[in-house]
């Protein structure tokens, strides 16, 4: 089996993991930092706007049971493309929506996936294609927020289960489960 990884930033990293998590195909889903200046920051830094950093999630994924344009069409289905440094409350650019392609073929799916998806769109989609930087995994308290904590969480609970909705909706034959 042949394991590929995608790194995608759409707000807040909590609520962009906890649509990954029971897709099939999709073997791990890591929260971090990605696209910034400075090595090892922590979440204090990183929600400061300061180190240039976004909160991403890194997608380990089985490319013969989900593809990377797939990952990339439930990405758009469940974010707003179209809010440049921003996600509902969340403001700053570490909650802006970019993908960091790993190889020349991500970043030519990331244009086409950007092209399908403006379709669906009112506004221009600002989601950047940057380049791939070094990866920070989050603390682990950040990792599986969701399935640990996030019902006890209000702000999880106002804003995840209306992605998790979307996710049903347009993509119920790729949920494992």
């Amino acid at each position: 089996m042949a394991e590929e990884i995608a790194t995608l930033a759409g707000g807040c990293f909590w609520c962009t993991e906890a649509v990954y998590q029971n897709l099939k195909g999709v073997k791990a889903v890591e929260s971090g930092y990605i696209g910034g200046m400075l090595p090892d920051p922590t979440y204090e830094q990183v929600c400061s706007g300061a180190t240039g950093h976004a909160e991403a999630i890194r997608v380990r994924y089985d490319p013969a049971v989900i593809s990377y344009g797939d990952l990339l069409d439930i990405f758009f289905a469940t974010h707003d493309p179209t809010t440049l440094n921003r996600q509902g409350n969340d403001i700053g650019t570490q909650y802006r929506s970019a993908i960091f392609p790993h190889s020349p073929e991500q970043a030519a799916e990331a244009k086409a996936g950007i092209e399908r998806a403006q379709v669906d769109q009112a506004n221009p989609i600002v989601t950047a294609i940057e380049p791939d930087a070094p990866w920070y995994p989050a603390e682990d308290y950040h990792q599986k927020y969701w399935e640990r904590a996030g019902d006890r969480n209000p702000y999880c609970m106002a804003v995840i289960p209306p992605k998790l909705a979307k996710l049903r909706k347009g993509f119920a034959e790729r949920i494992d489960g």
